[in-house]
C-alpha cells in the first residue's frame, strides 16, 4: 500500500501537506503555502521528484554506530577530504538513462521497424 498525502490548514492559517506511511506514521510535513493550489503543486512536485530521488551520502566514511553512544559531529567535509556528493548534471544523465525504454523503437541497439 502506498503512503497518503493529507492537505490541511495549520495553526497560522497556511496550507500544508503531510505524507503518512501505510502504518499511519508521519514521514514528511511540508513548508507553509499561501494558497491551496500552491500546496497541491507541492504534492505534485514531491511525487515527481521522489520517484527518481537519488541518495546523496554525506555521512563520514566511518559508519559504525552503537545505539546510545554519542558521536562527535562530523565536519562539513569528511576526514578523508573526499567530497562524495554527486553533481546534478550526473543525476540528470542517470535519470534519463532510467527513463530510456529497455526495448522497442527507442531502446539503444534496436533498429526501428520499417
Amino acid at each position: 500500500m502506498a503512503g497518503t498525502f493529507e492537505l490541511f490548514v495549520d495553526a497560522d492559517a497556511y496550507f500544508r501537506f503531510r505524507l503518512r506511511a501505510p502504518d499511519g506514521a508521519v514521514l514528511v510535513v511540508s513548508k507553509a503555502f499561501a494558497d491551496k493550489p500552491e500546496a497541491v503543486a507541492g504534492i505534485s512536485a514531491v511525487r515527481e521528484y521522489a520517484g527518481m530521488g537519488l541518495i546523496s551520502d554525506l555521512c563520514p566514511a566511518e559508519t559504525t554506530a552503537s545505539p546510545g553512544a554519542r558521536r562527535p559531529r562530523a565536519a562539513s567535509t569528511p576526514a578523508t577530504g573526499v567530497d562524495r556528493r554527486v553533481h546534478d548534471n550526473d543525476l540528470r544523465i542517470r535519470a534519463r538513462a532510467l527513463r530510456r525504454p529497455a526495448h522497442g523503437p527507442g531502446a539503444i541497439g534496436v533498429a526501428p521497424s520499417r
